[in-house]
């Protein structure tokens, strides 16, 4: 909809700014199939830019002081306009020139005060005409006479003191005219002979200050079908003077609730004999008395209204004459004077005997002491019978309490809130017909044997709930194996497990209702049989540990074989688990109702047979997670789910694809935004469900096997690393051995004895002590190695120098002992490692062995002594160990890098 500004001159257009031009209201109305609703946007304008094919506009509660014609031009396809709870003062006959089609106008509650001949001129084909609480209180002339189409008039609640719509015959085709509530206060046949040509269904005088009736004054009406009285002061003298003016009238419909009728003679309703009145209206009257034969003018009455009334005494004599009387409401007629017994109602027996057409009798909430023998004698066609709260000393159910009913087709009787507290074998023994039989919100406590329903042959529904306590037998409902529906809500029901079980003669039954009974004993052949079973309540009990993989004897599958439930309540049962076949061959069931429980853990397959189900309630549990495996052919027709206050856990594991499916499903999720709130993790707690991100969530399927491989891989991978990294020595001390116990040392052995020393040892001379220390012990334990040491081996007056070179020569190996002394040793830099490199080199040896008693880098060995690690095979690397349970595993490595072979491959 776009924005209307106030009128402006150009020149503040552009001095203004925007928002300054806009404080006018903007039009928010709604537009929907040819409706616009306008309503409660407080317009002083009538909107132009609405659809011109609207056919209804509501205008109601703005703030409109009139209806321009000019602003309707546009919309002249409309049938209703609606302008009520306005301002409106003045209405423009051109409003209906402009609206041709108008058919109902509404002006109610607005600030008309009078009415003009012009007015309505152009509103030809009104239908319908609602002007109730305005300020009218002047008619001027004929201001309808052009409303032939006219069916409703609303004149209601204003100041009006005169029928007197206008000076000429006119609203011949008026059926309703509306006048309560204003300031009438006679009723004269020349200010309703304007009514000569209607047929008048309904008249509405209620709530004026009527005094008079003159002689003819409804004679003066076309017909008159339908008179409303309500809330009129007549009295009785008065209400005999009406009746009298009604005399030959073509009067149905007489309603007179609230007018101080306090008592009732023969010649009240003496004026109606000559009518065919059907339905009469006394209700809230204070009624006290009936006098014998007062109705014997009323065969023609239908339906009869006395409700809220103070009759004190019923004869058998009081309802002589209607004959003809299907409907009768006594709710509330009979009350007590004082505390005392003797002020009690009093009806005779044989008072209903004329009634022979009734059909419906109502009688709830009086204060009658009990049936009597003969109190419904001759309703011979009484269907329906309430006595909810009737009695004040019904306690016991005799088969005599329903005698009088013997020969009623009696189809529905409500016992409700008696205090009821037994019923005795054969109490409805009398009621053969009947089909529902409520006794509900009593006091009953007994154990049901069964002959309490004798003779209930037709039954189809007893309601039983709300009373004290119940205990059933295997026989409770065998005499009646047509029930169809049984309610037993909250009345403490006990032995319900017992085998065989007291429904299991209901194999009609639709609905079972045993909900609020706290059961906690009950078996998986409780409801078997119960095939037809469409509705099971069983709400509010304690039913949790039968669904337990640790009950005894496993879960208790109580719901099998009920093929056709269509509605199950489980609510508030302490569950916390649900067996894997709780909801099996259930493919009819469209509701499940398992809230307020404590359920987390759903199986897999658990509602993979709910192919039908349209509402799921789960709200109020320890939901965390929803996965499609569980929920997804549950919510596959859903149209009603309810999971509100669960504690989500917030992950894509868990309620990714529950997000997915929130995004796309049309099913009706109430309160999604407020009470579906994430619980963990921390950083989304609060955080509502539907507004989590789905996009890091990927379908992980294609990917389960690569990533089960690949962190096997990792696994195995990491193993090695530290399995090496903490015990590759011993392997590799191992392995040595085992190899060289099989093979020998078959390189050394292959060698020609040509070397006189194993090695020779280039060391720094602060490490002479080491080295002393240690090779001179191999050559202790090992008598096939000779070590060359300096300070032992060199020939005596030879040079120093030519002593080296012709060690190193009569050496098979040259082990150099590599420490921060030994590079900075000016001897070995200089002279020792040059000339070992240089007859290594020159004679294409592989005869260098290095090891590292510290732990040296690269480039400082290449920086001193002009050698790197990559020159050398690794066996011939070794590293002094700093645990002592590896000196053996060293030694064991230098004796095989001592035994290989010199030549380079």
């Amino acid at each position: 909809m776009r924005r209307h500004l106030p009128y402006c001159t150009s020149s503040f257009l552009g001095l203004l700014p925007f928002w300054i031009l806009c404080t006018s209201s903007t039009n928010k109305c709604t537009v929907r199939h040819e409706v616009a609703d306008c309503s409660h946007l407080k317009l002083t304008y009538i909107p132009d830019d609405l659809p011109f094919n609207i056919t209804v506009l509501n205008l109601t509660h703005n703030q409109l002081r009139g209806l321009p014609p000019a602003n309707f031009t546009r919309y002249s396809q409309l049938t209703v306009l609606d302008g009520g709870f306005n301002s409106i003062s003045k209405l423009e006959p051109e409003l209906c020139q402009n609206l041709p089609m108008l058919k109902v106008l509404s002006l109610q509650h607005n600030e008309l005060s009078q009415l003009s001949d012009k007015m309505f001129m152009f509103c030809v084909n009104l239908t319908e005409l609602h002007l109730m609480s305005n300020s009218i209180h002047k008619i001027q002339n004929n201001p309808f006479k052009k409303q032939k189409n006219l069916i409703k008039l609303d004149l209601s609640h204003n100041s009006l003191s005169s029928t007197k719509l206008g000076t000429q015959l006119q609203l011949e085709n008026l059926q309703e005219l509306l006048l309560t509530n204003n300031k009438i206060k006679a009723l004269r046949s020349e200010e309703l002979d304007f009514l000569g040509k209607s047929s008048l269904q309904k008249l509405e005088l209620s709530s004026n200050q009527i005094k008079e009736f003159s002689p003819g004054c409804f004679h003066a009406i076309g017909k008159l079908f339908g008179l409303f009285l309500n809330n009129v002061q007549l009295g009785p003298s008065l209400a005999e003077n009406l009746c009298l003016e009604l005399s030959n009238t073509s009067i149905q419909n007489l309603s007179l609730s609230n007018i101080q009728l306090n008592r009732i003679t023969n010649m009240t309703f003496f004026g109606l004999k000559q009518t065919s009145l059907t339905m009469l209206d006394l209700s809230h009257n204070s009624l006290n008395v009936i006098g014998n034969n007062s109705f014997v003018w009323l065969p023609h009455l239908k339906y009869f209204f006395l409700e809220y009334n103070n009759i004190q005494h019923l004869s058998s004599y009081s309802f002589y004459g209607l004959s003809n009387l299907r409907y009768l409401n006594l709710k509330r007629s009979f009350t007590k004077q004082s505390i005392s017994l003797t002020s009690l109602p009093k009806i005779d027996d044989l008072s209903f005997q004329w009634l022979k057409c009734l059909e419906f009798l109502n009688m709830e909430e009086n204060n009658i002491p009990g049936t009597k023998s003969n109190m419904f004698t001759g309703l011979i066609n009484l269907k329906y019978l309430s006595l909810s709260n009737t009695f004040t000393s019904l306690k016991t159910l005799t088969n005599e309490t329903f005698l009088s009913l013997a020969y009623s087709p009696l189809l529905i009787l409500n016992l409700t809130k008696n205090q009821i507290s037994k019923i005795e074998s054969g109490a409805f023994f009398w009621l053969g017909h009947l089909k529902v039989l409520d006794l509900g919100l009593n006091q009953i406590e007994q154990e049901i044997t069964g002959e309490e329903w004798r003779g209930l042959e037709n039954i189809f529904e007893i309601y039983l709930s709300y009373n004290k306590y119940l205990r059933l037998t295997s026989s409770s409902f065998a005499l009646v194996p047509g029930l169809q529906r049984l309610m037993l809500r909250r009345v403490a029901l006990k032995n319900v497990d017992i085998s065989p079980s007291p429904f299991h003669p209901l194999r009609n039954l639709t609905i079972l209702d045993l909900s609020n009974n706290n059961m906690a004993n009950i078996n998986d052949g409780m409801l078997e049989g119960l095939e037809k079973l469409e509705i099971l309540d069983l709400q509010h009990n304690n039913l949790a540990r039968f669904w337990k993989l640790a009950n005894p004897g496993g879960p208790v599958h109580f719901l099998k074989g009920l093929s056709h439930l269509h509605i199950l309540n489980l609510e508030s049962n302490g569950f916390d688990e649900i067996p894997v076949e709780a909801f099996k061959d259930l493919f009819e069931l469209k509701s499940i109702n398992l809230g307020l429980n404590n359920l987390n853990i759903f199986p897999p397959s658990v509602f993979d047979d709910q192919v039908s189900l349209k509402s799921l309630n789960l709200q109020k549990n320890l939901i965390t997670s929803i996965e499609k495996n569980v929920f997804g052919p549950a919510f596959k027709n859903l149209s009603n789910l309810d999971m509100s206050f669960n504690p989500f856990d917030c992950t894509c594991e868990s309620i990714a694809w529950f997000v997915n499916w929130i995004n796309k499903t049309h099913t009706n999720i109430s309160e999604l935004s407020t009470h579906y709130l994430c619980n963990t993790p921390p950083r989304y707690h609060g955080f509502p469900v539907m507004l989590f991100d789905t996009s890091p969530c990927k379908d992980s399927a294609p990917f389960e096997l690569l990533f089960m491989i690949n962190t096997s891989v990792l696994l195995i991978f990491v193993f090695a690393v530290l399995l090496i990294h903490f015990e590759g020595w011993r392997i590799t001390f191992y392995w040595n051995v085992s190899v060289h116990r099989v093979l020998g040392f078959k390189e050394l052995e292959g060698q020609p004895e040509m070397f006189e020393y194993s090695a020779y040892i280039i060391h720094a001379h602060r490490d002479r002590d080491w080295v002393w220390e240690h090779f001179s012990s191999m050559e202790e334990k090992d008598q096939s190695l000779k070590f060359c040491l300096e300070e032992r081996d060199f020939e005596a007056g030879v040079l120093g120098l030519e002593a080296i070179v012709n060690s190193i020569k009569r050496s098979r190996k040259i082990v150099f002992v590599v420490t921060e002394h030994l590079l900075k040793d000016p001897l070995c830099k200089r002279f020792k490692v040059h000339h070992a490199v240089q007859q290594a080199i020159e004679q294409n040896l592989d005869s260098i062995i290095l090891i590292f008693l510290e732990d040296i880098p690269d480039y400082k060995l290449n920086h001193a002594l002009c050698l790197r690690r990559g020159m050398f095979k690794s066996h011939c690397i070794l590293n002094w160990p700093v645990q002592k349970e590896r000196i053996n595993a060293f030694h064991h490595k230098l004796r095989v890098a001592l035994g290989s072979r010199n030549s380079v491959h």
